[in-house]
């Protein structure tokens, strides 16, 4: 709650004029009653037609400036409540942005998607009802009581009349209110559910074709929908009962005061009275109505501010320390060591233990080992996209941790085990990670990657569209784009996490010679599979259950570790190994 209150002392003089000509609309909306009835004594009754100009122009006055303050409440209104969200929404995508591994698992993408949208649209609609509402019900219930008082004639039973009216609203609301809330909370969650389970359809629209499941994915999207419908149908069905019920009582409250007065009355006087009575009866009874129509939105929207809140208030793990060590700017030289690193996912088994080794500007490191070795992890930790649980990595001597976040992924160009594409073109993604990029570099860059060969082969060439995710190129070319948009940084470091899986052998040697050629400088981290992909590295780390257990080269190994001649016999004949 707190993470959003600030955004409403953000826009407190939005607010404050809102609520300045909400003041203004209520008061002019009570006094029209009054005149209304000294128009009914005064004028008509004693058929004084100045009397009644009188009474006419003062009403018509009133009532432009209760139009024109209504206008202005619901422009100012509608501006905090638009900025608010717009604010919150731009600084909760900010938030998950910083997320490490560690924050990000908490949620799933389909719920922060509800977060960023159909949650933030409940706090709006919430925001622009309560600065509607806020200040006009109070005045108009207060005022409305006070006013009825004075035109009640001195009949007790008005009084109770509208005790009874207001009773039997409160009721409602509270009633209302009891069930419907934990329904709020539940729909958020299907809400949850539905986009989540649409996600992953659309995602895995081919495997799906692939193994003809498309009924049976049908029919988990259609239980989802069905169960959020149910919800959000008994949540609407028993909110919508509130209006025609307080309809019911609203006129009913009009035939009992009409019933009372109807004993009483005896002059034009007590007509008039009884007109200004029932006004204001109804005004008290519509600010109940508002603030009905305030509980209706309340509950969901709680709902939504805490769990907006939860994502606004959730504490990053990973950021800058202020006071680094590494100059902000500095270009590093890219000697990269790992001393004695162990990590654990949640505080449970370590996934790496004791991990030590180099690696040295202007060689290749590789990384190889079994599915599940860590080799991703270990990798994961230079770019500080996880921080270690015990030992330390740097970069020329200092911990990662007390370099500057955004400097220190600016040296490393990093190429992830899952490629990723932007929607947009070719030069757009391969500049991704460089903003003032020139055609030079986008060529050189493509060629280095293998990648200027099916780029050439498209009419559009690097303005080539490139769909969401990538789905319009195959595996190699987006595996070959997402190498080129690494290069594109010309950075110190640069590191492949299996890059180099999808690409042919040609292909593959092609690159790695250029990458010798062209990045000669560089620190090269390299995490294969292939032993043919790696055999020519400077230094290969060989991982196997989380701890190191080779390191060396190629021709060492084989006769060193047991666990690299085992990867080295499963994919090349003994003749093609030297032994």
């Amino acid at each position: 709650m707190k993470s959003i209150f600030k955004y409403y002392k953000r826009y407190a003089h939005l607010i404050i004029a809102a609520l300045v000509f909400l003041t203004l609309e209520a008061i002019c909306e009570l006094q029209l009653p009054s005149y209304m009835s000294g128009l009914v004594s005064e004028g008509i009754g004693q058929s004084d037609m100045a009397t009644i100009w009188s009474y006419g122009w003062r009403m018509i006055v009133i009532t432009v400036i209760a139009c024109v303050c209504s206008v202005l409440v619901g422009y100012f209104s509608a501006k905090a409540s638009a900025r608010m969200s717009r604010d919150i929404r731009s600084d909760m995508f900010a938030k998950v942005m910083n997320f490490a591994s560690e924050e990000y698992n908490k949620f799933s993408v389909s719920s922060l998607i509800t977060r960023c949208t159909n949650d933030i649209t409940q706090i709006q609609m919430l925001t622009y009802i309560f600065l509607r509402m806020i200040m006009f019900a109070p005045i108009m219930g207060i005022g409305g009581t006070i006013k009825a008082v004075q035109f009640s004639s001195g009949i007790s039973s008005l009084a109770w009349v509208i005790v009874g009216a207001i009773a039997i609203v409160v009721v409602l609301i509270v009633i209302a209110l009891t069930i419907v809330q934990p329904k709020y909370m539940k729909m958020q969650k299907q809400i949850d559910k539905v986009n989540q389970i649409a996600g992953d359809e659309l995602n895995g629209m081919l495997v799906i074709r692939a193994f003809n499941t498309q009924k049976h994915e049908e029919k988990r999207f259609d239980d989802a929908n069905r169960d959020l419908t149910r919800t959000a149908l008994f949540a609407t069905r028993l909110m919508a009962i509130l209006m025609p019920v307080m309809t019911i009582v609203m006129n009913g409250v009009m035939v009992a005061i009409i019933w009372i007065f109807a004993a009483k009355v005896d002059d034009i006087a007590q007509i008039s009275n009884m007109m200004a009575f029932m006004q204001y009866s109804l005004h008290i009874i519509m600010s109940f109505m508002m603030i009905s129509m305030i509980f209706i939105v309340l509950p969901r929207a709680i709902v939504s501010i805490n769990r907006v809140g939860e994502v606004l208030s959730m504490k990053i793990s990973i950021t800058d320390k202020e006071d680094k060590t590494q100059p902000t700017g500095a270009r590093f030289k890219g000697d990269i060591k790992f001393d004695n690193v162990s990590y654990s996912y949640g505080g449970g088994v370590p996934a790496i233990e004791n991990i030590s080794f180099e690696a040295k500007s202007g060689e290749v490191t590789a990384i190889i080992g079994s599915t599940g070795s860590g080799k991703s992890t270990v990798i994961n930790l230079i770019p500080r996209l996880m921080d270690v649980s015990a030992g330390s990595v740097s970069i020329d001597g200092v911990d990662v941790r007390d370099i500057n976040l955004k400097d220190l992924r600016n040296n490393i160009g990093f190429v992830p085990q899952k490629n990723t594409l932007f929607s947009g073109t070719v030069a757009s993604n391969i500049g991704y990670g460089k903003e003032d990029i020139t055609q030079e570099e986008l060529q050189k860059a493509a060629r280095i990657a293998q990648a200027q060969e099916f780029i050439d082969s498209s009419p559009d060439g690097y303005d080539r569209a490139i769909a969401q995710g990538g789905d319009n190129v195959s595996g190699g070319q987006k595996q070959r784009l997402a190498i080129a948009r690494a290069l594109s940084k010309n950075a110190p470091i640069y590191i492949f996490d299996d890059s180099f899986s999808a690409l042919d052998f040609k292909t593959d040697a092609k690159l790695r010679m250029a990458l010798q050629q062209e990045m000669d400088d560089a620190t090269v981290i390299i995490v294969a599979q292939r032993v043919g992909t790696i055999k020519n590295a400077d230094r290969i780390i060989v991982l196997d259950d989380g701890k190191v257990v080779g390191n060396g080269k190629h021709e060492e190994l084989l006769k060193t570790c047991k666990t690299y001649l085992d990867i080295a016999k499963s994919q090349l004949s003994e003749e093609e190994l030297g032994l």
